[in-house]
């Protein structure tokens, strides 16, 4: 890195995370381009594996006190320090105001790692930039008030689609301290936090993308013989908006005659409750729960399936996925995807020439598997579609090289 560079605090809600690999290749493509920060996470990691990327990271990180009863002494101290910070009074405005309209400890808890967090953000720091638009920016905006200093965020799925509109148009407005600029993931998510800020380029579109040097070739792949067994995949969170749900429910609806058996890899709530569905429906014999794995162990999978699985849908508090980072790494490895049209899925993905977009029903899912299964060919065209797509616009530089001039924009104004 060169220290010579405004340096950047970056918040995020939790660091490292196996679910969140979009934001630690961010991290680490902009510390190779000569980004220098430091990550701030609000919470201590829980899974016990790494990415192989997490091992790349040099960037210091610390740790906030997840509950401030957990450490009351730096957390009064934190108190005291702001207090005595210029920016205190707008700060306590700020959050005020915000406490009016959500009377809940967590947006008690957000000022008070403020506090913490401006208390020791190192002197020569120059701006903050948050991952996710709803707690982690919380922290950020309070701490920039308090500290006089510029912030910006990146917004990814739940966070654009759950914020409060009041949160959003704050969040997004410069007389109410917003953002220096917001990025995000996809097309339908700038479109839908542009409707809410107070100039249109206060929000950027920003594709992840992926670093494909940090993936193996794809293999090459002969169309799957007919009758051999049919290898699903799934890698995603056990949560409402994958819609894993449906998917064992489709793969009760699949033919006897067809031999077939998913994997599944990713954590989760719901993961009692679907294996107890699909125990309740005989598939149980059919079905690999893997739990969370690191990335070389995905895409090993990925390598072996035939058809990569991800039935996202809307969840009933709004929820819902971008773009997931996991249809891209299917693509890298020439795997076939099955999918849904929710949100920015299909800003990859054009139905019948990248992939196939179904709604998430279970009939249309076990429909739209029975056809795959039944017509070998039609996976490898699909296939090659997908990688090339990947390849000539999803790939991660171009987005690094945008958000850094953002990033280092900001920090230069005076």
């Amino acid at each position: 890195m060169t220290s010579s560079r405004p340096r950047l605090a970056i918040v995020v809600k939790g660091w490292p995370r196996l679910s969140e690999t979009f934001i630690a290749q961010e991290l680490v493509a902009l510390e190779e381009s000569g980004t220098p920060f430091e990550i701030w996470s609000l919470r201590h990691p829980t899974d016990t594996r790494t990415h192989p990327l997490h091992d790349r990271l040099q960037a210091p990180v610390h740790y906030l006190p997840e509950y401030l009863r957990d450490d009351p002494v730096r957390a009064l101290r934190g108190a005291v320090c702001a207090a005595r910070l210029p920016g205190f009074a707008a700060a306590w405005r700020a959050f005020r105001a915000d406490y009016a309209r959500d009377r809940s400890p967590n947006r008690a808890r957000r000022f008070g790692q403020a506090c913490v967090l401006a208390r020791e953000l190192p002197p020569e720091t120059e701006g903050l930039y948050a991952h996710f638009l709803h707690t982690p920016s919380s922290v950020a905006r309070y701490t920039a008030i308090l500290r006089g200093l510029p912030w910006s965020f990146s917004a990814h799925a739940k966070d654009i689609w759950t914020t409060p509109d009041w949160e959003l148009r704050e969040k997004l407005t410069a007389n109410s301290y917003g953002a220096v600029f917001g990025a995000t993931c996809t097309s339908i998510g700038a479109d839908h936090l542009r409707a809410y800020a107070d100039r249109p380029d206060r929000v950027d579109l920003v594709y992840h993308g992926l670093d494909l040097s940090r993936f193996p070739d794809p293999p090459d792949r002969a169309p799957r013989a007919p009758g051999a067994p049919l290898r699903l995949l799934s890698v995603g969170r056990l949560v409402e908006k994958k819609g894993f749900d449906h998917l064992i429910s489709a793969l009760a609806l699949l033919p006897d005659s067809l031999d077939w058996h998913w994997t599944h890899i990713g954590g989760g709530t719901l993961k009692d409750d679907l294996a107890a569905r699909a125990e309740k429906g005989g598939l149980s014999g059919r079905i690999s729960w893997q739990g969370a794995q690191d990335q070389p162990a995905v895409i090993t999978a990925m390598r072996e399936a035939d058809l990569f699985v991800l039935p996202s849908r809307v969840a009933r508090d709004g929820d819902r996925d971008g773009l997931p980072n996991v249809l891209m790494e299917a693509a890298s490895q020439k795997l076939p995807v099955l999918s849904t049209p929710v949100s920015a899925i299909p800003e990859f993905i054009e139905t019948g020439v990248h992939g196939i977009l179904t709604d998430d029903t279970p009939e249309s899912i076990a429909r739209e598997i029975t056809a795959f299964a039944n017509d070998p060919s039609r996976g490898p065209a699909l296939a090659e579609a997908a990688y090339v797509r990947l390849n000539a616009a999803f790939k991660m530089q171009p987005g690094i090289d945008r958000l850094a001039r953002r990033l280092n924009a900001m920090m230069a104004k005076p």
